[in-house]
């Protein structure tokens, strides 16, 4: 059964229009070439079909949401990207995905919990297209005319899944919704759903909200963008990716550990929340390596005390 929630009227896909100076140099996409020693290591059977006859761990208990008080923000991680971001009047999802599979890439540890003991949804945030982050059945059961926000040429994907009041984002371009700021960051990585569509956007989002300020680096490799989106936005919380570092085209598309922790440097963030690892195997690194490595290289740098490594499924207060 589809989760209901209060309907709305409008119906339409909005381009927001810029009122931030234009960054000073736009993000390079991510080609698509993979490197030349990529065939030297075989993901198909190294890790796909071995994944197969994994079970998966984890479980799926209801989730026990703390009462929230103004000024808090509660954070559920939901498993690979996917978290609800909760204030005491506003919930939000980014980038849900309670699918089992992605195609032929098992989900090798249960999403935090069920989709149906989510609360009442009011605003979805969709990163970029790629099928781990845009899970169409998921935004299927959560769509109910609430807003979303994707970037640009994102919006007629989500649109025919039952989300009407769509608004479409470029880089530093920000949107207001009842209270909330939801910006499209800029990212080193690549937006296409598939090879033709070359034309979507991609980015993350900084979501201010009750007086805190919550980034979602989406998919990124590290780049130097994020000393600007640091400059541009005083940060509470960094949810960076640290997994798929070893991508199976042998190409730069995602932070390892280590540049995670350079990256919630160079933004100048408060806490550093990692995600993207230990749900799919995306690359050929071991699922239980990336936290490893992060706490290691915070360690290093004197910040250990500043990384939450959070459990599916257990909300926090931060």
């Amino acid at each position: 059964m589809p989760i209901r929630f209060p309907k709305k009227s409008r119906r339409n896909i909005v381009r927001q229009k810029s009122e931030e100076p234009a960054a000073t140099k736009r993000s390079t996409r991510v080609r698509l070439r993979p490197h030349p020693d990529w065939h030297k290591r075989n993901y198909l059977t190294e890790v796909l079909i071995p994944s197969l006859f994994l079970k998966r761990s984890g479980d799926d208990t209801p989730p026990q949401f703390p009462k929230i008080e103004d000024g808090q923000i509660c954070l559920t991680w939901i498993g690979h990207a996917s978290f609800l971001l909760q204030t005491r009047d506003v919930n939000v999802l980014i980038d849900p995905n309670w699918s089992k599979w992605l195609k032929v890439i098992k989900r090798l540890k249960q999403p935090g919990f069920e989709i149906h003991h989510l609360p009442s949804i009011d605003f979805v945030l969709v990163t970029h297209a790629h099928f781990d982050h845009l899970d169409r059945r998921t935004l299927r059961r959560v769509a109910a005319d609430q807003p979303i926000v994707v970037p640009y040429g994102v919006g007629n994907l989500v649109h025919r899944l039952g989300f009407h009041i769509v608004h479409e984002l470029d880089e530093w371009q920000t949107v207001e919704l009842d209270g909330l700021k939801v910006s499209l960051t800029p990212a080193h990585h690549w937006g296409a759903r598939f090879l033709a569509d070359q034309h979507r956007g991609f980015g993350g989002f900084v979501v201010a909200m009750d007086g805190r300020t919550v980034f979602h680096c989406g998919d990124t490799a590290f780049f130097p963008g994020f000393k600007e989106i640091g400059q541009r936005h005083q940060i509470d919380v960094a949810l960076l990716p640290i997994g798929a570092y070893e991508a199976p085209t042998g190409r730069e598309v995602h932070m390892n550990p280590e540049e995670a922790v350079q990256a919630f440097l160079e933004l100048g963030a408060k806490m550093l929340v990692p995600m993207h690892y230990g749900t799919f195997r995306l690359g050929f690194e071991p699922l239980d390596e990336p936290p490893a490595r992060l706490l290691k290289a915070a360690r290093a740098h004197g910040i250990e005390e500043k990384v939450l490594v959070m459990t599916e499924g257990k909300p926090v207060l931060v």
